[in-house]
């Protein structure tokens, strides 16, 4: 228990002599660097407050317009056409200042107030133009006139180096489509699927549904949406993520693969060293608001909110709904291997541990001989299995004594690490089977070596490779890929090894160890935990992985062909499916709202009415190249667009009918998923270009 020692900054003893009072300076120089490394931390979230508060103008245009009116007083000019005067006679303080002093502090008030109706103005001005979805219509790369001035007029009102949160509060709200249309698209969706009997009946039930209880639960949506900042994210956060009772395992969290064909280094502390590095870098740009928003065309920004939860959160299990717990900060990581859990502190001297230091903490770990305790190698399958009885032993073993302290460093942790101790990557003979292992470790692992509630998991493997694991319900996946891609590239491009393979930099053999965490595990518990792991290897045995990389093509042919590459792979999926089943099922696509204010996902329907004539056109012999038959267009003509009334929140893929267009960011347009007979899962991608691929569930 050195490190306990060494947190106690000083110690007295009351004796017959008098009071004992020892220091320890060392101690007391943790302390203050902590202290003065938080009020910094403060001091910058609230100047990044202010600018953001006041984007699209700057601190600069309030010193150039304060400077222009104090020069209009001193030349005897009032441009205020008389509130200068006005707002000097109700100064509280006048009756203690000179005249110039007077006037000097008017000029000042009503250039701020001159300037703050200008933030105003121009902030209305950017969100009423980024209501503006015409342009998804039109056809990339020939904009029309009339897009290309409201460009021109966003460009103008959107500031200059913004931050991250910069364009927060000119978002749009999302709209709440008519009860009309939503009724409309539900059963163009459905009408592909259902027999002509089938489908009259449910339009029928949409009728009613239509002219009953549906305008009374469209006023509640609407109210809500004037109310609330979003009207669907937090119900969707809720109900789609936190209320359900299942195992995140596989049916939730998704993965991220390293470079398929490029290892760095094969030593595994080395690696871990430089990544973990890389994220605490990010994590730094992420706090200073230094990473710049998402920008369409490099021009209309995307939302950025669900940037704030990346780090230092936890999903923490309810019984009947679980809640996300989000700390500003955290000074650890937590730490699995071979059945033992860590807690690695991330600072040292007030400074941020550097590569080579980190390395020397994995390296520690790995060399550790220390057997786990009772219970504690399987701990992590709690995080595995069904919610519920995760949610009551938590309660019941976790709630005081050592098991609460550990499970606090776990869940109060940046992120989780784990060093697994098996290889992965392109290895032995079959390439192929070799990444059907590599995704299945990723996506499951053992079931107990991955803390599956932790925002994300990483997972460093003996040799070198690396890949993530990352929980759903705080936000999406294009969140997670930003982080990713930068990570890799720092590790490789900016950070680099040594030709032995070992992380760059000096070591200070002064940094405490790794802690290792203390459990006491009853039995009754490890009943438990072994009741979630068998529920949880249940689950990852019912997995069908199989995973290759294609080569042959990728989107750059198919955009030669002037054809959506998410288009591309959707009507392949449509037309495998159907060569597979013989049949058509309905079809679900994420696609992204971060056109809007805390915007999350919406669904696209990408099997259509149109969707099934192409893949009948397909599967007929009959049918030529030129089409025209079976309700398909003639070759060259345009689909008739319709307003879908979604807001023109989303891009890309069109919805059913084409009568929405849909930019479909938020999963990769590779994921297959389908439900082979007895009830096992199928998992399929295609890894279009080497490294960096991000699966969803």
């Amino acid at each position: 228990m050195a490190e306990a020692h060494q947190a106690v900054a000083f110690q007295f003893t009351v004796s017959p002599e008098g009071v004992d009072l020892r220091l320890s300076h060392a101690a007391l120089k943790q302390v203050y660097l902590a202290g003065l490394r938080s009020w910094k931390k403060k001091i910058t979230r609230l100047r990044n407050s202010l600018v953001t508060g006041m984007f699209p103008a700057s601190p600069a245009s309030w010193l150039v317009m304060a400077a222009a009116i104090l020069a209009s007083q001193a030349s005897r000019l009032d441009p205020s056409m008389g509130l200068i005067g006005k707002i000097t006679e109700h100064l509280p303080a006048s009756a203690y200042l000179s005249e110039p002093a007077r006037a000097g502090l008017g000029a000042l008030a009503f250039a701020t107030l001159l300037w703050l109706g200008l933030v105003v103005t121009m902030r209305g001005a950017l969100r009423a133009l980024l209501c503006y979805h015409g342009w998804m219509g039109e056809e990339h790369g020939r904009p029309s006139h009339a897009t290309k001035c409201w460009l021109a007029l966003v460009k103008i009102f959107a500031g200059r180096r913004p931050m991250l949160y910069s364009y927060q509060a000119s978002l749009p709200r999302l709209p709440v489509p008519p009860i009309r249309d939503t009724v409309q698209r539900y059963l163009e969706s459905m009408r592909p699927l259902l027999s002509d009997s089938h489908f009259q009946h449910t339009a029928a039930l949409g009728r009613d549904f239509e002219h009953s209880l549906g305008p009374r639960l469209q006023w509640y949506l609407t109210l809500k949406s004037w109310w609330a900042t979003n009207y669907v994210s937090d119900w969707w956060e809720e109900y789609v993520y936190l209320r359900g009772r299942g195992p995140l395992m596989v049916n939730s969290n998704y993965y991220a693969m390293d470079f398929l064909y490029v290892t760095p280094t094969p030593l595994q502390a080395a690696r871990a060293g430089n990544v973990v590095h890389a994220l605490l870098l990010y994590r730094r740009l992420l706090n200073r608001e230094q990473i710049k928003p998402l920008m369409i065309q490099g021009t209309l920004p995307m939302c950025s909110a669900q940037y704030e939860r990346m780090f230092n959160t936890t999903r923490v299990p309810g019984v009947e709904a679980d809640s996300l717990q989000h700390r500003q900060d955290s000074r650890h990581i937590a730490v699995f291997h071979a059945g033992r859990f860590f807690r690695v502190g991330l600072y040292h001297g007030g400074q941020l541990l550097g590569p080579r230091e980190l390395q020397a903490q994995f390296q520690r770990i790995l060399d550790d001989p220390v057997p786990p305790a009772p219970g504690e190698e399987t701990l992590a399958a709690l995080t595995a299995g069904p919610r519920e009885p995760w949610a009551r032993a938590r309660q019941t073993y976790f709630g005081s004594g050592r098991n609460q302290e550990s499970l606090r460093a776990v869940e109060r942790a940046a992120f989780f690490l784990t060093l697994d101790t098996t290889e992965q990557g392109l290895l032995g003979p079959e390439p192929g089977r070799a990444l059907d292992r590599y995704a299945k470790a990723l996506l499951h692992g053992q079931c107990h070596d991955r803390w599956f509630d932790k925002s994300f998991t990483l997972i460093v493997f003996r040799n070198g490779k690396i890949g993530l694991n990352a929980e759903h319900s705080w936000a999406d996946a294009p969140i997670m890929g930003h982080l990713w891609e930068y990570t890799l590239a720092t590790d490789v491009f900016q950070l680099g090894y040594g030709v032995d393979g070992h992380c760059k930099g000096e070591l200070d053999p002064s940094i405490p160890p790794p802690q290792k965490l203390q459990w006491e595990i009853p039995e009754e518990c490890r009943q438990v935990i072994q009741g979630s792991l068998r529920a949880a290897q249940a689950l990852a045995d019912d997995v069908d992985f199989h995973t290759f990389a294609f080569k042959d093509f990728g989107k750059g042919l198919i955009k030669k062909c002037r054809t959506s590459p998410d288009s591309f792979i959707q009507l392949a999926l449509q037309l495998a499916h159907f060569r597979d089943k013989g049949k058509f099922c309905l079809t679900y696509e994420a696609a992204m709202t971060r056109l809007f204010r805390e915007g999350r996902t919406e669904t696209v329907r990408s099997c259509s009415i149109e969707s099934c004539n192409f893949v009948r056109a397909m599967t007929d012999s009959a049918q030529s190249v030129s089409g025209g038959s079976r309700g398909l267009p003639p070759r060259g003509t345009q689909p008739q667009k319709r307003d879908g009334g979604c807001g023109g929140g989303v891009k890309g893929a069109g919805e059913s009918g084409g009568s929405r267009p849909c930019l479909d960011e938020s999963r990769p347009p590779h994921r297959f998923r389908d439900q082979l007979p007895g009830g096992s899962r199928r998992w399929e991608r295609q890894v279009v270009e080497p490294g960096g691929t991000i699966q969803h569930p």
